[in-house]
C-alpha cells in the first residue's frame, strides 16, 4: 500500500511561504505591501515638497499624489507578491463597472438624505441656508466641483485599499468573515490620524467599513463600494453639510448640528454617531436590492456546476 506524501517543509519555509501555493503567506503579503506604501509615500510627497509642488490632501493635486502612492503600491503587491493581476482585486472595466459606481452613488444619495431628515425632525438640526446666498456662483461651482474630483480619488484609494487588498488578502490567509472583520477594524484605526477623531469614531467608521465589504460581498467587484465611498463623502459634505469624518468642507447646505453628539456625532460627523446605524440598514437594503438579480444568477450557476 503506497500513500502520495508531501515534501517535509523546513522552518523557514512554515514560517514564511504558504502552504496551497509558492507565494508567501497572508500576513507577510501584508506588512510588505505597508511597507511599500510608506515608501512610496515618503519618496511621493518629499518629491513634492522638494520641488514646491504643495499637495494638501484637500487639493486635487494632493488627491493625485496619494492616488500615485496608493495605487502603485497595491500594483506591485499584487502581481509580485500575491502573484496575482490587478484586476483580480474586483476591477474589471465594462459596462457593469460604469452602472455599479453610479448606483452606489445614488444609494449613498438616499443614506445621507435619510439621516438629514432624521435629525432634522427631531430638532438635532438647524437649516441656516444655501451656499449660492453666502458666495458668488462661481466660488459655488468651483468649490462644489473640486470636492467631487477630490472625492473620487478618496473613494477609488481608500477602497482600493480597504476592501481590495487588505480585505482580500486577509481573507485569503483566513476567510472572508475575518477580512471583513479586519480590514474594517483597520478602516477605522486609519481615520484617528483625522481632526476631531477620537477611539468612539473610530468605531462609528468600522460599521461603514462592513457596510462597504459588503458592497464587495455582493458583486465581487469594488466598483460598488468605490461608488458607495464617493457618494458618501460627497453628499454627507458637500450636499447636506455634515462634517466628513472630521472635516469640514465646503458645504451647499449650511447647518447647525445641536444634538446629543452621542447620536449626532458632532464634530466628527454622522460617522461618529449612533444615526448611522439606520442608515447603514437603509443602505445595505438598496445594495440587496440593486444586487439581487445578480446574486441569484451567481447562485444558479453554483448549482449548475
Amino acid at each position: 500500500m503506497t500513500q502520495e506524501t508531501q515534501p517535509k517543509r523546513n522552518f523557514f519555509s512554515w514560517i514564511f511561504i504558504s502552504s496551497d501555493e509558492p507565494r508567501l503567506r497572508a500576513g507577510w503579503r501584508l506588512f510588505l505591501q505597508t511597507l511599500l506604501f510608506i515608501i512610496f509615500g515618503a519618496i511621493v510627497f518629499i518629491a513634492a515638497d522638494f520641488l514646491n509642488l504643495g499637495g494638501e490632501i484637500d487639493s486635487i493635486f494632493g488627491q493625485i499624489l496619494s492616488f500615485i502612492v496608493y495605487t502603485g503600491s497595491v500594483y506591485v503587491a499584487r502581481r509580485w507578491l500575491d502573484k496575482r493581476s490587478f484586476e483580480s482585486l474586483g476591477l474589471t472595466l465594462n459596462r457593469q463597472a460604469l452602472i455599479d459606481t453610479f448606483a452606489g452613488i445614488g444609494v449613498t444619495f438616499v443614506q445621507m438624505g435619510f439621516i438629514y431628515a432624521v435629525l432634522l425632525g427631531l430638532g438635532w438640526l438647524t437649516f441656516e441656508g444655501f451656499a449660492w446666498q453666502f458666495d458668488p456662483i462661481s466660488t459655488v461651482i468651483t468649490s462644489t466641483l473640486t470636492f467631487f474630483v477630490v472625492f473620487i480619488f478618496v473613494g477609488w484609494n481608500e477602497e482600493l485599499l480597504s476592501r481590495g487588498y487588505h480585505l482580500q488578502t486577509i481573507a485569503s490567509g483566513f476567510n472572508l468573515f475575518w477580512g471583513v472583520m479586519i480590514s474594517s477594524a483597520v478602516f477605522g484605526l486609519l481615520h484617528l490620524g483625522n481632526p476631531n477623531a477620537t477611539w468612539v469614531s473610530a468605531a462609528g467608521i468600522f460599521f461603514p467599513g462592513i457596510y462597504l465589504a459588503y458592497g464587495y460581498i455582493r458583486t465581487k467587484q469594488l466598483w460598488l463600494p468605490i461608488g458607495l465611498h464617493i457618494g458618501w463623502n460627497f453628499f454627507e459634505g458637500v450636499v447636506f453639510g455634515f462634517p466628513v469624518s472630521g472635516l469640514d468642507i465646503y458645504a451647499l447646505t449650511r447647518i447647525e448640528v445641536t444634538g446629543p453628539e452621542l447620536w449626532t456625532g458632532g464634530a466628527f460627523g454622522p460617522e461618529a454617531g449612533l444615526i448611522v446605524l439606520p442608515s447603514l440598514v437603509v443602505g445595505g437594503i438598496l445594495v440587496y436590492w440593486f444586487t439581487r438579480k445578480r446574486s441569484q444568477q451567481s447562485s444558479k450557476q453554483e448549482i449548475g456546476e
